[in-house]
This record gives C-alpha cells, structure tokens and sequence, in this order.
C-alpha cells in the first residue's frame, strides 16, 4: 500500500521524460537524455543520484540545480531525484549549513575564530568576505564530499539490506508452501 502511495506520488511529481527530451531548451543534449538510468529507480542510479546532488546542494552557488542536472547527466544517475536532493540547502536550512560548513572549513585551515564571524549573518559574512571565503569553500567542499560519499554508500547499503530483507521472507515463505501438498490440485 506505502508502495503504491510512494509510486503514484513520484508519478505526479516527476516530470514525463518524453516531454523533458522533446524540450526546445534541452534538444542540444541530443542522446544523452535518452539513457535509462537517468529516469528509472535502480539501485545504482539512485545512488549516484544521492552522491550527485548532495554534492551539488553543498556548492554555494545560486545555481545548484543546474549543476546536479548536468552531474546526473555525466554520471548517469537518476535526473529528479538529483535535483531534488539539491533543495537540502534552501533558503531557511542555508544560513546554518553554511555556518557549519565555515566552520568545519575553520578547523581545517586553522583560522582564528573572531567575534564577528561567531554571530553568522549576511551583514558579518559579506564586511569579512576576505577572510571567510577560503575557509567557508574548503569547508562546503569538505562537507560536500562526505555527505555524497555518505550518500551514495548508504543507499547502497539500505538497498542491499532491503533486498536480503525481501529474499528471506520468501525464503520463509516458500519453506510453509509445499507445492505438492496443495489441495486446490486434488479434485
């Protein structure tokens, strides 16, 4: 039943991938928007998917959707899911993730913390953008990539789990039904 919910719901949610291809802005793609993994559900696509655009929302720029597109599109991984990923930084969730990937950046470059920069506001980050940028994009970098690495191997993790899961209930299940004991083939 949650299946069919969830199923129904991507359904509406995820655009239809003929219409994406036919598009007069995307036609220079050519093929490349033509290859399965980039709108079907698997295990590998939805983890390169994940690493995608974890990766990408972790990338300061205004423009994160469009890199996870480009990004599923090279690394063949799942299109909607790599730019929904991407909405992790969105406007209310941005202001602290980026102060903690600054601050993560400050443990690396070991910078001195100011006053200023321990109260994180735009006004703060832009009078002190000399001294904050280095820290701040080795910390979105850093940050970046353990969230896709942890990401991408999780997915395969619970992927992997969940199959094992499904086999050793039928597992379970074929070991109740003995086919030759089945009383519908008596008559």
């Amino acid at each position: 039943m949650a299946k069919q919910l969830v199923k129904q719901l991507l359904d509406k949610l995820v655009p239809d991938p003929e219409v994406i291809k036919q598009h007069k802005h995307l036609r220079f793609l050519g093929d490349s928007l033509r290859e399965p993994n980039l709108w079907h559900f698997n295990r590998h696509s939805v983890a390169k998917a994940f690493a995608v655009g974890l990766f990408c929302a972790w990338i300061p720029l205004p423009m994160q959707m469009v890199f996870a597109a480009v990004g599923a599109i090279y690394f063949r991984s799942n299109i909607p899911l790599s730019v929904a990923l991407v909405w992790l930084t969105n406007p209310v969730t941005m202001p602290p993730l980026f102060y903690f990937a600054y601050r993560v950046g400050l443990l690396f470059t070991d910078g001195p913390v100011t006053e200023q920069s321990a109260e994180f506001s735009v006004g703060n980050v832009l009078s002190e953008l000399g001294e904050v940028w280095q820290p701040f994009l080795l910390g979105c970098l850093i940050v970046g990539v353990v969230c896709s690495s942890a990401g991408y191997f999780g997915i395969h993790y619970f992927w992997r789990l969940h199959v094992t899961k499904k086999w050793a209930v039928r597992e379970r299940r074929a070991d109740r039904v003995n086919p030759f004991q089945c009383t519908f083939w008596r008559s």
